[in-house]
């Protein structure tokens, strides 16, 4: 069973992939993936460096994200082209380790499950939730950016009531890290159950 765990910024996806990961299941994280893509010399570092030129790279001759990232986030014909390039890379990457994946069942951290329309990707979807608020708070503490950018992140991301439209199953993470802990366990019997039914 592939399971699409999904979440908007500072939800707490990392977080919960881990109490997974300490219950023996594989979680593959796609933005993982998409770093492994453009590492130095592969060819989704030469097709990017093609389309992109130089001044996306750093001083080690490394695609530097925060770089790509300023290029891309307000035109939306580089961030088409960007993702026309990635997307099918990672897909394909992504497809291999599920099959090496020795896990009763698989997770995928994918933050845009919604925006990219993959639910048919997978098994059954899992979002984590929590309110805007506390994901501003969260996103702005983690990585020391100011919370008119992560408003900005987040207005480019599917709604809340959009991500939760696709969910089968919801776990919610407004409280405290036990109980984010009790929560996934408990979502860990319920998908062990679901695998010896199948």
């Amino acid at each position: 069973m592939i399971i699409g765990l999904t979440g908007g910024i500072g939800s707490g996806k990392s977080v919960a992939a881990n109490h997974f990961t300490s219950h023996g299941i594989t979680v593959i994280d796609a933005d993982d993936l998409a770093k492994e893509v453009l590492e130095f010399n592969t060819h989704g570092y030469n097709e990017v460096l093609h389309h992109f030129g130089p001044s996306i790279l750093d001083q080690s001759n490394f695609i530097d994200r925060s770089k790509l990232r300023i290029e891309v986030f307000n035109n939306p014909h580089k961030k088409q082209l960007l993702e026309s390039i990635i997307h099918p890379l990672v897909r394909e990457l992504m497809v291999s380790r599920i099959m090496l994946s020795q896990s009763i069942y698989t997770i995928v951290m994918v933050p845009l499950i919604y925006e990219s329309q993959s639910m048919k990707s997978y098994d059954r979807i899992l979002v984590v939730d929590c309110d805007e608020s506390t994901q501003i708070e969260r996103a702005s503490l983690r990585d020391s950016n100011p919370k008119e950018l992560i408003q900005k992140i987040m207005s480019t991301q599917c709604s809340r009531e959009e991500r939760l439209s696709i969910a089968n199953d919801i776990l919610p993470n407004t409280g405290s890290l036990a109980s984010l802990e009790s929560k996934v366990k408990d979502l860990h019997t319920f998908y062990l159950g679901i695998c010896a039914n199948d």
